[in-house]
């Protein structure tokens, strides 16, 4: 293969890559003017906020399927192009449902994406060059995460928050183009039985209506009422697609799934996960708040705030590896989490001084949690059968998406309750939401604290696995924020 052919496939990769990963961190830089100028209640906002990973994770098995299925340049193309159009819609959007609604179709496109990516960098370059592939892959990410705040504040602040999706447009049509000049090999096979397509579909479809109730009525909940009539619905069906969930995962006739819940890195790598992302994620959210209304920062400032998080992950990933060899990756990863978990608790310490710089530790501390928390993730992934490794990474991805949905309706609930209580007691607008804020940091604090002995459970035992197969594991669905 030339080398042309394969710089071509990396761009065709990279981009939609980076701005997946890109629109899931600028957005809540600009979620304050947004809700300025649409004039957007707390629950619409929250919408805003959680659509674009609801949809995601609710469709990723549906893009593996349809990677597998339809064939992965067409899946990865039509990803792009729908998110694209859906960035143009978000920019142009003058009402909350409509951006909203394009959020979610944004969501959608990249739920094709990604799955579709990783198939294309997996099959259609060299053996020699898919190493230094996935290295790029991890880069990308981590540039996105780096960048993501601090563009989504330069831009905000200039050029208005229209302009942060907008600028996917220019990003999409590149990748389009370089994607249609590269040869696209002849499709494989069907290897999927009808019975399992079927049955694949039908967990798609279970998992897609509980977590949008489950989102529904913790985003919803404390604004109507849990005991609404559309909220109490909404939780028969979160009770009714869960207990089908169930079935569906655990029935003997489920050949494609039962072997990867027999793995323990597996399993306790996913629940995990899920810790992780219900704590860092609505904290995101309401700190990106706090920031802008309670300290007055303006989006710039807000955005390089964030910096810490991205820079301290960022100089720790490089010495994982041998921190796990010497110490256990079970240990590592146990301290990892408890690391994130203290640097909630220094941010609501540092909240009440009323300083910028009182919280920056805490950030920091974040940022080496996560990144020593990487090789779980990577025991997670290898430990799954060769065949089975798609649906695995899928289903891995699916977790982390649908715990950042979760975590800005669960702490946001807290969130809402404490700041409602505050405000009953006589308590003034902003010393409410601190109150609120706080506790929701000290609820994520204690969530993300008991994935430590969860870590230790799953990595019991230390497997060896060859290079090659941990930088694709790592780089496919890697911690971080």
């Amino acid at each position: 293969m030339s080398r042309l052919r394969v710089l071509a496939i990396l761009v065709a990769v990279l981009l939609p890559s980076f701005m997946t990963a890109l629109d899931n961190t600028v957005v809540n830089v600009t979620l304050p003017q947004i809700q300025a100028e649409l004039a957007l209640s707390e629950a619409d906002l929250k919408w805003v906020a959680a659509i674009y990973p609801l949809t995601l994770a609710s469709l990723l098995l549906l893009g593996g399927h349809l990677s597998d299925t339809a064939g992965r340049h067409a899946t990865l193309s039509l990803g792009v192009a729908l998110f694209a159009v859906a960035s143009v819609g978000c920019s142009a959007a003058s009402s909350g449902m409509a951006l909203i609604a394009c959020r979610g179709l944004q969501g959608a496109g990249a739920a094709l994406i990604l799955p579709a990516s990783l198939a294309v960098q997996s099959h259609d370059l060299p053996p020699h060059v898919r190493n230094a592939a996935f290295s790029a892959t991890t880069a990308t990410l981590a540039s996105a995460l780096a960048c993501g705040p601090v563009v989504s504040g330069v831009m905000t602040q200039h050029l208005g928050w229209e302009s942060v999706f907008a600028m996917n447009l220019p990003v999409g049509c590149v990748s389009l183009l370089v994607g249609f000049l590269v040869p696209r090999p002849k499709p494989s096979p069907r290897t999927m039985s009808p019975a399992s397509a079927a049955l694949s579909l039908r967990v798609i479809a279970l998992a897609c209506c509980s977590l949008a109730a489950l989102a529904y009525c913790l985003i919803e909940g404390p604004e109507q009422g849990f005991d609404a009539l559309p909220v109490a619905a909404a939780g028969g069906v979160v009770v009714a697609s869960a207990v089908g969930l169930c079935y569906e995962l655990t029935s003997g006739r489920n050949t494609v799934l039962r072997p990867l819940l027999r793995q323990r890195p597996f399993v306790g790598g996913v629940i995990t996960q899920l810790l992780w992302g219900l704590s860092v994620s609505g904290v995101y959210f309401f700190t990106s708040q706090f920031l802008q209304n309670g300290l007055g920062l303006a989006p710039t400032q807000a955005g390089l705030t964030f910096m810490p998080v991205a820079l301290s992950l960022i100089a720790t990933i490089p010495f994982v590896s041998l921190m796990a060899r010497r110490w256990g990756e079970g240990r590592i990863s146990a301290a990892g989490l408890l690391l994130v978990g203290l640097g909630l608790v220094m941010i609501t310490l540092g909240s009440s001084g009323g300083k910028l710089v009182d919280i920056l530790p805490g950030l920091s501390l974040i940022g080496f949690g996560s990144a020593l928390a990487v090789p779980l993730t990577t025991r997670a992934l290898e430990s799954s059968p060769n065949h089975l490794s798609g649906i695995a990474a899928g289903l891995f991805s699916a977790a982390r998406e649908a715990s950042g949905v979760v975590g800005i309706g669960l702490v946001g609930a807290i969130v809402s309750f404490v700041e409602h209580a505050a405000v009953s007691t006589g308590a003034d607008g902003s010393g409410a939401f601190l109150s609120g804020y706080q506790a929701g940091l000290c609820f994520a604090a204690a969530l993300v604290a008991t994935g430590a002995p969860v870590a230790l459970w799953a990595l019991r035992h230390r497997r060896t696995a060859p290079e090659g197969e941990r930088s694709a594991s790592a780089c496919a669905s890697k911690p971080g924020p």
